[in-house]
């Protein structure tokens, strides 16, 4: 039985590698030691930032909550617990939405958790 040899697979691992590595500068983007490792970074980093998206999508969603309730004078965490109270369910991005496209339906919410509250 003949011997098989690598070369073809080393060759598509080393090129799929490479690929990837398209864009980066110098070494990072010609030699597949450097470009393996620079790769495997970034995978590792964009894995994290999908994660971290999604903080601060939910960060900004409850700073605009804040400030459009303070300007209806409740605070963010007073609404939320009123808002809970009265059993009302909707999360915080279409409050955020609600807040910036539809201030007279945010400011019935708001009046609605402040007589829940009191």
């Amino acid at each position: 039985m003949a011997r098989v040899k690598g070369g073809m697979n080393a060759k598509k691992r080393h090129n799929r590698v490479l690929k990837l590595a398209k864009g980066y500068r110098g070494a990072r983007s010609k030699q597949y030691r450097v470009a393996k490792q620079s790769v495997m970074r970034a995978l590792t980093s964009s894995f994290a930032g999908r994660k971290e998206r999604k903080r601060q999508f939910r960060r900004l969603w409850i700073a605009r909550i804040n400030a459009a309730a303070r300007m209806n004078d409740i605070s963010y965490s007073k609404l939320m617990y009123g808002l809970k109270l009265a059993e009302v369910e909707v999360n915080r991005k279409m409050l955020s939405e609600m807040a910036i496209s539809d201030p007279e339906g945010f400011k019935a919410l708001t009046d609605l958790a402040k007589s829940k509250i009191a």
